[in-house]
């Protein structure tokens, strides 16, 4: 009799890892649950579909639960729940709400990809059916029905990160008034202050009213409660960030790690024999800290699922870890970050240096160039490219995949001056900026070093 995989998830760490199995063993038993409605979308979509940048939800989905059926005859069951797993007996127990009942569902091998639950503080009136998460696709097609009907004018978007500022730009683009709330005394925590400012400027030049240091207090019919005075809101977003879900593997007794997650080894197998974990319920390894961490990314999520997939298929994977990389956007301001910022880097003990420089997306002369902002941490032994921050206009932003490249590749600022880069005039200076940068840097740590010998 064929083995069975269980797959608890439905959309990137799961259906990855089933798809990848199903490559290695044609005739294993593979059987995946969904409690909702949806496999394989991408919920960094959401904003997008608000703003009326993507025409309807269905574009979102990579692949239906039936072509999963049909293709790659993979046992998806949508609704169902798991609740409970018995590792001694190789067993989850399985809410089908679909049906209404429990039932028990055996397993040869386990894969967990239950995600990640949003931040939700217990605040006063924080369950209103006018304030909204943004982590599931059934969540974003509540959010545009709210938007869309009448009389929804004022938007409160609670939480200045990633998705904070594309709803935040989402709202403004259907013409609504919108607040963005931020208990920090920046936007994007990821950014260093310095590189995080032109973002909250660029945001207000938006008209967005963007209010930090500000925390919200509760909600309260059609109003949000915060320190600093209330604010009308027709809707509101949560974006406060997301934490790990990963109550039913730890239940379980799955040992896990950094903010709950569950603890995985390099080919993302738990401390059980047997059972697998991907996506944003697990842990990731960064490659530049050389700490476990947790990364709620779609990008992490496939990468994670897929050496899973193999590896529960019987063959050999490994996942080598994370930098950190990120990008989104605000109308044509661009953000973009890979590896440590200097908090993070302070953290781990490095000594660095940092440069900071200001250049243009296309030669300086040419039609359309945009102003691009580079912020580059270099360590000062070693000499190697340890993180990077651009903030700018369009065509700024994809310069990051360079350098993200760089601190994978464990290249010195030298090593990235030498760079055969493409140039041409409608691209970049003949020194692009990232040379640019890496040059500032050299030069920064060639001044620490002088600077100890004297």
């Amino acid at each position: 009799m064929a083995e069975r995989l269980l797959v608890i998830g439905g959309d990137a760490g799961g259906m990855a890892a089933a798809s990848q199995a199903r490559r290695q063993q044609p005739y294993m038993e593979i059987v995946a649950l969904e409690r909702g409605r949806w496999t394989s979308y991408s919920a960094c979509g959401i904003p997008y579909l608000v703003a009326g940048d993507v025409g309807s939800h269905e574009e979102l989905i990579a692949r239906s639960p039936e072509e999963f059926r049909d293709r790659q005859r993979i046992d998806v069951r949508m609704g169902h729940e798991a609740i409970g797993i018995d590792l001694a007996s190789r067993k989850v127990e399985v809410r089908d709400h679909t049906r209404d009942r429990t039932l028990q569902l055996g397993f040869d091998l386990l894969h967990i990809a239950t995600g990640a639950r949003p931040i939700r503080p217990p605040l006063p009136g924080i369950d209103s059916p006018y304030v909204h998460g943004v982590q599931t696709l059934d969540d974003g097609i509540h959010l545009l029905e709210h938007a869309e009907r009448g009389g929804c004018e004022t938007a409160v978007v609670v939480g200045g990160g990633y998705i904070g500022v594309e709803m935040a730009e989402a709202f403004l683009r259907r013409g609504m008034k919108v607040t963005l709330v931020e208990a920090d005394e920046q936007v994007m925590r990821t950014m260093d202050p310095d590189m995080a400012a032109p973002i909250a400027t660029a945001l207000r030049q938006l008209g967005i009213d963007v209010r930090l240091g500000v925390k919200a207090e509760g909600f309260e019919d059609g109003v949000v409660h915060t320190s600093a005075g209330s604010i009308r809101a027709d809707i509101v977003v949560l974006g406060l960030g997301v934490a790990p879900n990963a109550g039913l593997a730890a239940d379980a007794g799955l040992k896990t790690g950094v903010r709950g997650a569950i603890r995985v080894n390099r080919r993302q197998q738990t401390s059980v024999d047997g059972v697998y974990a991907a996506g944003d319920c697990a842990e990731s390894y960064h490659r530049v800290t050389q700490r476990q961490v947790h990364v709620a990314l779609g990008t992490v999520a496939n990468k994670q699922g897929r050496v899973a997939g193999l590896n529960l298929g019987g063959g050999y994977a490994t996942f080598p870890g994370v930098i950190g990389t990120a990008i989104t956007k605000v109308c044509d301001f661009e953000v973009a970050r890979t590896g440590v910022n200097q908090e993070e880097a302070d953290r781990a003990g490095f000594e660095y240096e940092t440069v900071k420089i200001d250049s243009t997306t296309r030669a300086g002369y040419f039609p359309g160039t945009q102003p691009i902002t580079i912020k580059m941490l270099a360590e000062r032994d070693t000499r190697r490219v340890l993180g990077a921050q651009i903030v700018g206009r369009e065509g700024a932003a994809k310069r990051i995949d360079v350098l993200a490249t760089a601190i994978t590749a464990e290249m010195t600022v030298d090593d990235v001056i030498d760079l055969d880069l493409a140039y041409a005039p409608p691209f970049s200076g003949v020194w692009d900026a990232v040379h640019i940068a890496a040059r500032k840097g050299a030069e920064a740590l060639d001044k620490a070093v002088a600077a100890r010998l004297r």
